[in-house]
């Protein structure tokens, strides 16, 4: 694919001397560039899990909900790097195609593959979790008002909710610019958000509170990574991320406490 000699080269030179140690140590090997390309599902989950849990206290004896995990480059990191025992949930991908990944990575005896529809709310019992891990899925299905509150009980008191996905630098209204609109589709006007918007939506959200919210610094990285995936999705992207030219899209990290 021309993507590989237009993309890939440039991005893996500009891999050199960053701060996501996991990420580049993993992406050394071809053989594991050409999983991450077959797995990923958005900008690299891998690397945005990295950035999202550095700034998490995360340990081997947490009970760690994985959702909207996809096909587990977030799990993976989860187990990997934290020894922590994951239940990795996600609705487009059955738990057997998981586990059968999860088996051949080696870390099937810390995680447990479920099929979950989060807005039709999950099988677990009340303050199960110790944290609540999502990354590139969250916009999919968390943008009503009643979907972060239905979350908030399946975590611990004290336990921590911790969010990874794309957004807009600001919010579009009717004034899409021009360059977006042959992309700016009614699921992606729904989905892609400020970080002004999430702060607004989360503070209506009863027991918990947010402690941060930010852009995330790995934008360019992980979505150029995202571009020589070989999911179809991929493909359509890299039209829609030229127009785009670094102006309008970051990625967005949220935190909050459940108290």
């Amino acid at each position: 694919m021309l993507i590989g000699k237009e993309v890939v080269k440039p991005l893996f030179q500009e891999r050199k001397n960053t701060v996501y140690p996991f990420t580049e140590k993993f992406m050394a090997s071809d053989k594991n560039v050409e999983f991450l390309k077959a797995a990923m599902m958005g900008p690299n989950a891998m690397r945005l899990s990295e950035e999202l849990s550095s700034h998490l206290k995360i340990n081997e004896n947490m009970r760690i909900l994985d959702l909207g995990c996809g096909c587990g480059l977030s799990t993976l990191f989860l187990v990997k790097q934290y020894g922590a025992s994951v239940f990795a949930a996600d609705l487009w991908i059955s738990p057997t195609e998981n586990h059968e990944r999860f088996k051949s990575l080696g870390i099937d005896g810390k995680v447990v593959p479920i099929s979950v529809d989060a807005t039709k709310g999950l099988p677990f019992a009340n303050g199960y979790f110790d944290l609540l891990f999502t990354v590139d899925a969250y916009h999919h299905f968390g943008d009503t008002e009643d979907m972060l509150p239905s979350l908030i009980p399946f975590v611990k008191k004290g336990g921590t909710i911790a969010i990874a996905i794309p957004g807009i630098k600001y919010e579009f209204g009717a004034n899409v610019p021009d360059e977006m609109k042959p992309f700016w589709n009614d699921e992606v006007a729904r989905t892609l958000h400020s970080i002004d918007w999430w702060k607004e939506l989360w503070k209506k959200a009863a027991g918990m509170e947010i402690v941060d919210i930010r852009e995330m610094t790995c934008c360019r990285q992980a979505w150029s990574e995202w571009l020589t995936a070989y999911s179809p999705y991929a493909a359509e992207d890299i039209k829609m991320m030229e127009a785009e030219g670094g102006k309008y899209f970051n990625l967005i990290q949220m935190t909050a406490r459940v108290i």
